[in-house]
């Protein structure tokens, strides 16, 4: 069993929260979630900068005026590879990206060089894009990756895209707050203020006029928790929940949802990270806990290390990040039991997406920051406004796409250029709560009650 890297927490003395969770959530819905307009932002100047062209796009280790290959005699081995390379990735680009990576390669070893080489999926991007993008240079950019999520997801939302639009109002009778989508989108679980966290089975979902089943996780018949199910995280098959009557609940979804813990906090529970050696959870209480499910006595350390509730929490092997409503960013290196850096902010932000070296989120105020991690420090390189009219509820991100989710009654779909080029905004009629996606399959938590389900074709 791997060690679990200990946080040199210590409780202060600070006693036990004693308002009712209810009512407790109730006005931190009120303070953190209210409405901001746009009148509001209107002062608000982005601090992007201007779009550099990257002329390096179009040079480097491929030679576009040759053809890349001939025989070691002079011999050319095929007519179409006779051509200059710049003819043939004008020709790939009519040939759909997923196909070019999973098939070309088979055809001849010149093919496969061809795609493997990352100049190639650069150009292709470039010239469809016309933007900055990666706003953060990375020298080990999946670039055909980052290729295929943004073809797929640029064609699949565009006016006459190919995609199927389900809305589930079957599992739950309050706002659904939270979701996630697990096993490459074919579950979901998603948490609601009727205290009841359902699982989703989404695998007949559309088929034969099939619908999704859907089951509450737990045996309390007053519901899966006592208090909101607030915050979600998930790890392999094992799912947590946060609720705002300071609990964490560990399921087993190889097992139908049993549970498989109960963990007692000290406050309500706002949001977690979960690892495989660690699970992270930030709190009402201004702490970050972390505890190690695998053990009998769970908890670790915990540390109160903002002034105010911790909104958003996000951890890899090396850092932890959290961000609260006391408008700070703070990164805490794990390697050395230490907070590394404390960032102050002008809004709080109350979600975020991390796959390193980025990390995205949004504000209170509609806003999207990006930042970098370098040399083992983040660094903000990016806010933009993206038209949210309001607090950004929901974020993420992959190399090649970007969502995000409001309070406005939206949800947008961004390529995530420099600055973020929209591709569609979808207006709902009641607040959006969070997203996820996994796969062919995109989820959104409603106000309204519902989970938003958009699935595109294989």
């Amino acid at each position: 069993m791997a060690s679990t890297p200990e946080m040199e927490f210590d409780y202060d003395s600070d006693g036990e929260i004693s308002e009712d969770p209810e009512r407790q959530a109730m006005d931190y819905v009120s303070r953190v979630l209210s409405t901001v307009t746009l009148q509001d932002k209107a002062s608000r100047t982005p601090h992007t900068l201007p779009m550099e062209v990257q002329d390096e796009m179009l040079h480097g280790g491929l030679d576009l005026k040759k053809s890349p290959v001939s025989g070691e005699d002079g011999e050319v081995k095929s007519l179409l590879l006779l051509l200059p390379l710049e003819l043939l990735l004008h020709i790939l680009s009519y040939l759909d990206a997923r196909f070019i990576l999973c098939v070309l390669p088979l055809v001849c070893h010149t093919l496969r060089y061809i795609v493997s080489e990352k100049m190639t999926w650069r150009v292709r991007v470039q010239k469809k894009i016309h933007a900055k993008f990666p706003i953060q240079e990375q020298k080990d950019f999946d670039w055909p990756s980052a290729c295929i999520q943004l073809e797929e997801h640029t064609s699949h939302w565009s006016d006459n895209g190919n995609r199927e639009h389900y809305s589930l109002a079957d599992g739950h009778y309050a706002s659904v707050d939270a979701v996630l989508l697990l096993q490459g989108g074919s579950l979901c679980v998603t948490g609601s203020r009727d205290r009841n966290v359902c699982l989703w089975d989404l695998r007949n979902l559309g088929r034969d006029q099939e619908k999704a089943t859907v089951k509450p996780l737990g045996t309390d018949k007053t519901g899966t928790h006592k208090g909101w199910a607030w915050t979600l995280a998930a790890c392999e098959n094992r799912v947590c929940s946060g609720s705002w009557d300071s609990t964490i609940k560990i399921w087993d979804i190889g097992a139908e949802g049993q549970m498989v813990q109960d963990i007692r906090g000290r406050a309500a529970i706002l949001c977690l990270a979960y690892l495989p050696d660690i699970l992270l959870a930030g709190s009402y209480d201004k702490r970050v806990s972390a505890y190690d499910p695998r053990a009998a006595s769970p908890l670790i350390k915990s540390r109160k290390i903002h002034s105010s509730p911790v909104l958003s929490i996000v951890a890899d092997d090396r850092h932890i990040v959290s961000g609260s409503e006391d408008r700070t960013l703070v990164v805490f290196d794990r390697r050395v039991n230490a907070v590394l850096q404390r960032i102050q902010l002008d809004n709080y932000l109350f979600c975020m997406s991390y796959q390193s070296p980025q990390l995205w989120a949004g504000d209170n105020h509609g806003l999207v920051h990006m930042y970098g991690s370098h040399g083992g420090t983040f660094q903000h390189l990016r806010t933009f406004d993206v038209g949210h009219e309001s607090q950004i509820t929901g974020i993420w991100h992959s190399a090649g796409i970007l969502y995000t989710t409001s309070t406005d009654k939206t949800m947008k779909v961004h390529i995530p250029t420099d600055p973020p080029t929209t591709i569609t905004s979808q207006s709902h009629n009641c607040v959006v709560n969070g997203v996820s996606v996994a796969g062919r399959t995109v989820a959104a938590a409603s106000g309204g009650q519902t989970l938003e389900i958009w699935r595109f074709p294989e």
